[in-house]
């Protein structure tokens, strides 16, 4: 796979989708001016922290297994993240909390093409050593802040990279979620609604009882808040 490092973009996601090559790439950036989150969510991108954005091609990947792509990602920043001493939880569906706080994002566009997947852009935005924004630091956090001291960005980037390249299962991802069987709160934009998680479903929706009734929510239709 290709690898182009930029000292600065607006974003990994949007360097890939301008990319005019067609081999799968590796895009790394010290520092973003326009990083983005889910549901268009501006994600604070300083200098100091790991960003990054795989671009793969696809045949054959059913678009019914997308949550692989997630599962995987999302599983190998939580064991990088637990290799240099933090204890990761994931909220569902792909952000990962140290201490209940934001400590990595994860944004997956996909390109279709019928009932596949023909391309897959998964950006991911670690904070490492990069200064937390006053305004973010009641819900977010930095691998730096957690264990006080400064880390090597080169090393969190080799063991991500490396736990990139293995193939996790919803068992290994639920390893890193310590909250099935307790009260969480869904959002929509209209409401916010209380349920009990129950479980994650092998197509990633999450399993919850309202009021009495076993129902899978899509992370397309729900936040989710601990």
């Amino acid at each position: 796979m290709k690898i182009i490092e930029l000292e600065e973009v607006d974003s990994t996601n949007n360097f890939c989708k301008r990319y005019k090559g067609t081999e799968d790439i590796t895009v790394i950036a010290a520092r973003q001016s326009g990083g983005r989150g889910t549901k268009g969510r501006s994600f604070s991108s300083d200098e100091g922290g790991l960003y990054v954005s795989l671009m793969k091609n696809y045949k054959n990947f059913y678009a019914g297994n997308a949550f692989k792509i997630m599962l995987n990602t999302c599983a190998a920043v939580c064991e990088t993240l637990e290799s240099f001493g933090v204890n990761p939880v994931i909220r569902w569906a792909n952000d990962v909390l140290v201490n209940g706080k934001k400590i990595c994002g994860t944004l997956i566009e996909n390109t279709f093409s019928g009932a596949y997947i023909s391309r897959s852009i998964v950006g991911t935005g670690i904070n490492v050593n990069n200064k937390i924004p006053a305004g973010l630091k009641e819900i977010a956090t930095s691998l730096s802040e957690e264990l006080k001291k400064e880390i090597n960005i080169s090393a969190v980037k080799t063991s991500l990279f490396e736990n990139l390249k293995k193939d996790y299962s919803v068992t290994d991802y639920k390893k890193y979620i310590n909250w099935l069987g307790s009260e969480v709160t869904l959002k929509t934009n209209e409401e916010s609604i209380t349920a009990t998680a129950l479980d994650i479903a092998e197509d990633g929706r999450l399993i919850v009882k309202i009021n009495g009734e076993i129902k899978k929510i899509s992370s397309a239709e729900v936040s989710l808040r601990l």
